[in-house]
C-alpha cells in the first residue's frame, strides 16, 4: 500500500518563561498507508493535539518533516496550507462546529462550497456520503434536530467530501455514549478503508483500538507501544 502520511523525527517544543521547554512532540516518526487507520492514545498534555496541528500545517515544527502524498506540508506557505486543508486533508473534531439553522446537507457540503463547485454540484457530491452515514432521511434537518451521533456523522461527511488523501480525527467520540461511539467509529473506519484514505485517530476511547490497524501511545511527546488500561473490578475497588 502507498504511504500517504510520513512523519520524520518531528519536534515541537514550547518555552514557558524560564522553565524547561514543554516537549509537546519530541522526535516522532510514523507512517500511515492508504486505507490504514492508526489510533493514538495519550493523557491530556501528552502532545496529541500539537501533533495533529503539525499534520494539518497549522503549526510549523522546530525540526523534522511532515510529508503527505510525498509532499512536505510542514514547509507550506499560509495560502498553500489553506488549500491543502481544504482539498487534501479531512479534519474531524470533537467540537461540532455546525452552522445553526442550516440543514445537514449544507453543513456537510461546507468545504465543497469553498471550492469552484456550484451549490447544486456540491450537494450532489455529498449526498451519497450522507446516505452511507445513515442520514439520507435527515438531509434538511438542522443541527438542533439531530442527535449528537448524527451531528458527528455530518462532520465526517464534511471531512470526506473533498475526497482527501488523509483524515485526522481529534477525539471524535468524546461527547458520545458507548453505543453511538461504536457506530461513529465503525462508520469512520469503514468509509476511510473503502475510499483508501489514510486516517490518524487521536482518542481516549478504549473502543477505538478495535477499529484500528495499529495502535500507539503518545506520552510526553514520544510515540510508544499502547498498553490498555487495566479494568478495575468491583473486587479490586473494595481494597
Amino acid at each position: 500500500m502507498a504511504v500517504i502520511l510520513e512523519l520524520r523525527d518531528l519536534v515541537k517544543h514550547y518555552r514557558v518563561g524560564e522553565d524547561e521547554p514543554v516537549r509537546a512532540v519530541d522526535g516522532v516518526s510514523m507512517s500511515v498507508a492508504a486505507g490504514e487507520l492508526v489510533a493514538l492514545y495519550g493523557p491530556s498534555g501528552s502532545g496529541k493535539t500539537t501533533l495533529l496541528m503539525l499534520i494539518a500545517a497549522l503549526l510549523r515544527p522546530d525540526s523534522g518533516t511532515v510529508c503527505v502524498g510525498g509532499r512536505e506540508v510542514s514547509a507550506l506557505s499560509e495560502q498553500e496550507g489553506a488549500a491543502y486543508r481544504l482539498r487534501e486533508l479531512g479534519f474531524v473534531r470533537q467540537t461540532l462546529n455546525l452552522i445553526p439553522g442550516v440543514g445537514a446537507l449544507d453543513n456537510a457540503a461546507l468545504k465543497l462550497l469553498g471550492t469552484d463547485l456550484t451549490p447544486r454540484e456540491a450537494h450532489r457530491r455529498v449526498s451519497p456520503l450522507l446516505e452511507q452515514l445513515g442520514l439520507g432521511e435527515r438531509l434538511r434537518h438542522r443541527p438542533n434536530q439531530l442527535s449528537m451521533g448524527e451531528r458527528q456523522r455530518v462532520m465526517i461527511a464534511r471531512a470526506l467530501s473533498t475526497e482527501p488523501k488523509l483524515v485526522i480525527a481529534d477525539e471524535p467520540t468524546g461527547s458520545l455514549d458507548s453505543r453511538r461511539s461504536r457506530e461513529v467509529l465503525a462508520l469512520l473506519s469503514g468509509l476511510c478503508r473503502e475510499r483508501q484514505v489514510a486516517t490518524v485517530l487521536v482518542t481516549h476511547d478504549p473502543q477505538a483500538a478495535a477499529y484500528a490497524d495499529r495502535v500507539h501511545s503518545l506520552r510526553d511527546g514520544r510515540l510508544g507501544d499502547y498498553a490498555p488500561e487495566p479494568v478495575l473490578t468491583s473486587l479490586d475497588a473494595s481494597y
